[in-house]
């Protein structure tokens, strides 16, 4: 049997929570996203929830593969870098690592204006938060990036919000992201979309100081 439509879709993982997330999408009629709460138990369940997602659909089908590569559970983030990076290179497709604040900036893009300020920050450990700052691109094709994720003190966290003159108020990651996996495979596309097709290798998870191990 042969498939005339290779690589015409998307596939996104998101593993840095406890929530593990898959979508995917021909980003024209068929977008499908779904979660399972696994917490510990992602490697366990990994690799059977995304052979059973993919479902009729061979691996040739796919021209990207995307990952939220953290901040987030170090243990969690790291397998899903990890499984991302082997099917890129197995496939020789490319591979999009997305921010996890970047996804959530975007799961909520629709409630600010173009060019506002998206501020987001999830908790780290030793008191410590990550946060970063985003706004959305003019032609509303993405996200430019205004801070980069960064780990912080609550003080410097508020002071550079300060200096930036940004007075909205920051969002906050909750402990489950991977609802936001469709952010990541929608984020992904707008880098191909411009052309970028990174190799596998340069994927790597941003481990900084997270809560989880």
């Amino acid at each position: 049997m042969t498939f005339p439509n290779f690589h015409q879709y998307g596939l996104a993982l998101h593993t840095s929570s406890s929530q593990l997330g898959l979508s995917l999408s021909d980003f024209a009629q068929d977008t499908y996203t779904k979660t399972w709460d696994l917490d510990r138990e992602l490697s366990n369940y990994l690799h059977q929830y995304l052979l059973d997602f993919i479902d009729q659909k061979t691996w040739q089908h796919f021209k990207f593969i995307a990952v939220a590569k953290g901040p987030g559970s170090f243990t969690s983030s790291r397998i899903g870098v990890v499984t991302a990076r082997t099917l890129a290179q197995q496939l020789n497709i490319p591979l999009f690592g997305v921010s996890t604040l970047a996804a959530f900036a975007w799961f909520h893009q629709d409630k600010y204006d173009i060019n506002s300020p998206i501020p987001v920050q999830m908790k780290a450990s030793r008191g410590q938060l990550y946060g970063a700052i985003y706004t959305k691109n003019t032609e509303n094709t993405g996200l430019k990036t205004i801070l980069e994720d960064s780990v912080m003190m609550p003080e410097e966290w508020t002071q550079k919000l300060q200096d930036l003159q940004i007075f909205s108020q920051p969002l906050i990651t909750p402990l489950a992201l991977g609802m936001t996996a469709n952010s990541v495979l929608e984020l992904a596309d707008y880098d191909w979309q411009q052309g970028k097709r990174p190799h596998w290798s340069e994927v790597i998870p941003f481990y900084g100081m997270s809560v989880v191990t």
